[in-house]
């Protein structure tokens, strides 16, 4: 077995209270809502990935203007006939973003078949993706460290940033 590991960025947009969300097609033709955004290409820069992959896959141009966070998954895969087995170690960064452009369109010959505004009320009821539950969390909540489950580090009185003579008060 190998180990692989997979880089990619999404955009979490929201305006108006919906959600712009891709609906992604597994191999086994499940389809399920994510959000937009996908796999970075070598040498690629995160943010150029979350923007390209946003309008090859809704037809929308994006300015990502905050990381955020970032969070890891591993898949184990099953042996396949023709290819090695591998496991694969996903790590998701995820932008706010907001459209600056283009025009709402569905993917043609990609890993989604759709794109489409959802509010976000309606998002529970979605057959989704743990990644859009994530980005929503993150945009809500906006953790410090970018992550959930972390512990707050406990700043010690003779190292902690000072900027008016008194410790920080995150």
């Amino acid at each position: 077995m190998r180990n692989v590991l997979r880089v990619a960025a999404y955009a979490v947009c929201v305006d108006d209270g919906r959600i712009l969300l891709a609906r992604w097609v597994a191999r086994d033709g499940a389809r399920r809502w994510t959000l937009p955004g996908g796999g970075m290409d070598h040498g690629e820069d995160p943010y150029d990935t979350c923007v390209r992959e946003v309008a090859e896959e809704t037809g929308y141009r994006v300015e990502p203007h905050t990381l955020l966070g970032a969070d890891t998954l591993m898949r184990p895969r099953e042996p396949r006939p023709l290819r090695r087995s591998a496991e694969v170690h996903a790590l998701r960064l995820v932008y706010e973003a907001r459209v600056t452009g283009g025009s709402l369109r569905d993917e043609k010959d990609g890993s989604t078949d759709r794109a489409a505004w959802h509010p976000l009320a309606e998002v529970p009821g979605l057959v989704r993706v743990d990644l859009v539950d994530h980005g929503l969390r993150l945009w809500r909540e906006r953790p410090p460290a970018g992550r959930f489950g972390v512990p707050p580090r406990p700043q010690d009185e003779q190292t902690a940033n000072r900027y008016d003579g008194s410790p920080d008060r995150g």
